[in-house]
């Protein structure tokens, strides 16, 4: 094993506080070699607990285990975070290098014979050996990642799965790099201020400074990742919204370089051949029985259940929107670009709420620090630091020390706010460094917006649902944040896709809360509050259009469960008939709607096809059972209170994977969920609903 040159700053463990990454002294040039020797060591490392002589126990192959990999976890955390929020052609050609040598590697350790022996001996007799708690939990999620992976396997289906997880790898990266590309070519370069019209000042001047970035004159509206433009809202001229829109839904199917049918249509493919090899009917049954819902068909039920009501209101909402239309002039029918524009028109004139107009009271320093620090700070006593000492790897970063309740420092957060082309769209939460007694470490987090970055000088102002946005990510960011393990395995979000959700949908419930929005939403010029009743006024708009964002999440999580419930045995969809493959299922599910097209189409599916979700987009909605009862229970103990939020924390954030996650729920309730307070957030409730247990 050729060793680390000491100048590379991957080496050794970081000197910095909390083990923060040393951005200033990492290059491009320090993955490879970091990567090359990081894998070796670990190689190394798991060789040496297959080999030990003595017989296997939770010390020496359990615990041995977590402390494997430290090297190969520093440098990939760094570049991984990187080739999300900060890349360049360097970094995806090395990313496609190393991405398939990745999977190989972890195949190497799963499927492992002598650690696998090792690790089946201990869970079998996990029992006997007196394990209880975090330690029996930490050897069933390591044995069930094993035979997963495919450890029980017979040599030649492990082979194969071999061959599989490696060209999957290279498959994701190339359909995140392909989307990103695509994502920045797509964006709607406009030179008259006339087609503008209606877009609030500081987002033309923010698509005036995008503009400049790219060296064109005029303005430049970028995308946002999901099919929805934010501008829609706003745009007057019904022209200019049919271009933004039709730009939107084209990624990834225009038939050049960065069309990704081709792509996705392999991942597919490959995944139901996994599934196969592993025992299971197809993808979305591998990937749930791991999950709090336990079955794909538990999953369905649900999602066929929401869908008719949803339907039923989305087209209502749009008869009223298409009549406003036709009032204005224009020429029926509605088409899914109007529609942003004149929900919105019904919100300012039906609620007396215009949202466009509140974002001059939605400042994103004044939201950050006042609305979504002061919450964490009300609820569970935590204080945050400015550190403007300590290096990030980008000048828009910033960096803040987290402490709890007495004091004691708890870890970093780093905060990512703006968009640019060099980061993949959407917002996200993600680890530098995780929590663990036993490894000594305490936590590095990073959080990701998408905000449009405002000329040098100007305020970043935000809408509505970005504030939304940020609490919802922060909400992530807590329970990475607050964990409080032994082992990094079940650290902080280590929990089922299905459940992280759930924490970060519970902490945007504060956005709203009057003490909070008091103290954040001023307006950024004259420091007024918002006006008497906006706040009730603000609850009664988003109760309306609930028909509509319901029928375009379960579009997207459908038509996810549709292309995961593909067999190996089922006839391959070709690349060109992935639209085709889209209207059969969504018309399948009764929730084919022209109006309301999916907030994720298939070639831009990046939480399907470049992330960790997929068969798992439900994910959403399932969690957002958990936290609307949630709610519920926090108004109970009277809101943003010290109390409720120390026993979200101690029973719930603290313990990550570390308990059984629906227990967790039910230490803090004190009950099973009910699905009544979800039909009643999204106004699916039919009269007198009897309550129903989940």
């Amino acid at each position: 094993m050729t060793p680390l040159d000491p100048e590379n700053p991957f080496a050794r463990p970081s000197s910095l506080p909390f083990g923060l990454p040393p951005f200033d002294r990492i290059r491009a040039q320090h993955f490879r070699p970091a990567f090359e020797a990081g894998m070796a060591e670990h190689r190394a490392e798991i060789a040496a607990i297959g080999a030990n002589p003595q017989a296997p126990t939770f010390a020496n192959t359990v615990e041995a285990l977590e402390r494997t990999g430290d090297l190969l976890a520093r440098v990939s955390s760094v570049f991984f975070n990187l080739t999300s929020s900060h890349t360049d052609d360097e970094l995806d050609a090395i990313e496609a290098d190393v991405a398939p040598r990745l999977a190989a590697h972890t195949d190497a350790v799963r499927l492992d014979p002598a650690l696998f022996a090792r690790l089946d001996a201990v869970h079998a007799a996990r029992h006997e050996l007196g394990l209880t708690g975090e330690a029996l939990r930490l050897v069933e999620r390591h044995h069930r990642d094993a035979v997963r992976a495919g450890a029980g396997l017979d040599p030649a289906r492990q082979d194969r799965l071999r061959e599989i997880n490696t060209e999957l790898s290279t498959l994701t990266t190339s359909f995140r790099t392909r989307l990103m590309a695509d994502t920045n070519a797509a964006a709607l370069h406009l030179l008259d201020p006339a087609e503008l019209d209606g877009l609030p000042g500081d987002a033309l001047a923010a698509a005036r400074e995008a503009a400049a970035g790219r060296g064109l004159e005029g303005y430049l509206i970028t995308l946002a990742l999901p099919t929805g433009q934010p501008a829609l809202a706003s745009l007057r001229r019904r022209d200019v919204r049919e271009r933004l829109f039709r730009a939107s839904v084209s990624r990834g199917l225009r038939g050049d370089a960065n069309d990704t049918r081709e792509v996705l249509t392999r991942i597919v493919d490959l995944r139901a051949e996994a599934a196969r090899l592993l025992g299971f009917a197809d993808h979305a049954a591998y990937v749930v029985a791991d999950q709090t819902a336990g079955t794909s068909e538990a999953v369905s039920e649900m999602l066929a259940g929401l869908v008719p009501p949803a339907v039923a209101n989305a087209r209502a909402e749009a008869a009223e929107l298409e009549a406003l239309l036709v009032a204005d002039g224009e020429t029926a029918p509605l088409a899914p670009w109007d529609w942003p524009f004149y929900a919105d028109r019904v919100r300012r004139e039906r609620y007396g709420v215009d949202t466009a107009a509140l974002r001059p009271w939605f400042e994103l320093e004044r939201v950050v620090a006042d609305g979504v620090l002061y919450a964490a700070g009300e609820l569970y006593g935590l204080s945050f630091t400015r550190r403007t000492d300590l290096p990030t790897y980008h000048p828009d970063v910033r960096v803040f020390e987290a402490s709890g309740p007495d004091g004691t420092p708890l870890g970093l957060v780093l905060a990512d706010w703006f968009a640019r082309d060099s980061k993949r769209g959407g917002a996200w939460m993600s680890s530098f460094v995780e929590q663990s007694h036993l490894l000594g470490t305490r936590p590095v987090i990073v959080i990701n917006l998408n905000v449009p970055r405002p000329p040098d000088g100007e305020p970043a102002l935000l809408t509505l649902d970005e504030v939304e946005t940020a609490f919802h990510e922060f909400g992530h960011v807590l329970h990475g944040l607050l964990s409080d393990v032994r082992y990094r395995r079940l650290s902080g979000t280590s929990v089922p896709r299905d459940f992280v959700e759930y924490p970060s949908q519970v902490n945007e419930m504060w956005a709203m809360w009057p003490d909070v929005l008091d103290r954040y939403a001023r307006h950024h010029v004259t420091g007024d509050p918002l006006a008497a009743g906006t706040v009730e006024k603000l609850n009664s708009a988003r109760s309306y259009g609930q028909g509509y964002a319901t029928a375009e999440y379960l579009a997207a999580a459908l038509l996810d469960l549709e292309w995961h419930h593909r067999t190996a045995a089922d006839e391959p969809v070709t690349p060109d008939a992935v639209e085709a493959f889209e209207a059969a299922a969504l018309a399948r599910h009764g929730i084919a709607l022209d109006l309301v097209p999916p907030r994720y189409r298939s070639t831009y599916f990046a939480h399907v096809f470049a992330g960790g979700y997929g068969a798992g987009y439900y994910s959403y909605v399932w969690s957002e059972v958990l936290d609307a009862d949630t709610v519920d229970w926090f108004r109970a103990q009277g809101g943003l209170r010290r109390e409720a939020g120390a026993r979200f924390a101690a029973e719930l954030l603290c313990r990550g994977g570390a308990v059984d996650p629906m227990a967790a729920f039910t230490a803090v309730v004190g009950r099973p969920p009910s699905l009544e307070p979800l039909l009643r957030r999204r106004a699916l409730l039919p009269g007198d609903h009897a309550r129903q247990q989940w």
